[in-house]
């Protein structure tokens, strides 16, 4: 099977399309999005730059889908934020935002909104832990404070919430 763009996709620079990749209209890919092979993007998916889409994960678009019913006028949006990750197999319910760098565990299935550099994995997906931009688990101090292995960047956890120092 071919990939298949309909009219009205809006495909940013640099962005790599596996094989038997679908992306319906009004779908919006950022820059440098990477999608592997076996993934369909169905209407009110918006990547912004830098997602990368595991092999086979899914999306959907509609709460309550039946055969015989048209639902089309029910689409819900599903918003990916920069530099997010979806591992392989897993599904997004559509109405949902990842947060910016979040990473989400091959197989696991996102029933509600993730917060920025969180960890999800599991059947209901449920957060473990978090993860820097460079895409290494992060383990905070007492203080608060984590270092990234990979990139040397320090991040602070306050409230629930992970920033990057300087950023």
């Amino acid at each position: 099977m071919k990939d298949v763009l309909m009219g009205g996709s809006r495909i940013g620079e640099n962005c790599s399309l596996g094989q038997n990749v679908f992306v319906a209209s009004d779908v919006v890919l950022g820059n440098n999005v990477k999608v592997q092979n076996n993934v369909s993007l169905y209407t009110g998916v918006i990547c912004e730059d830098d997602v990368f889409l595991g092999p086979s994960m899914v999306f959907t678009n509609v709460i309550n889908p039946r055969s015989a019913v048209n639902r089309k006028s029910d689409y819900k949006k599903t918003f990916v934020a920069r530099g997010a990750t979806i591992g392989a197999n897993a599904t997004i319910v559509c109405g949902t935002t990842i947060g910016a760098f979040a990473f989400i565990g091959a197989g696991a299935v996102v029933t509600k909104n993730v917060p920025p550099y969180a960890l999800i994995v599991g059947n209901p997906g449920r957060q473990i832990g978090w993860m820097s931009e460079h895409g290494e688990r992060l383990v905070f101090n007492e203080q608060g404070i984590a270092v990234c292995k990979g990139s040397g960047t320090e991040y602070r956890l306050a409230e629930g919430r992970v920033e990057k120092k300087g950023g």
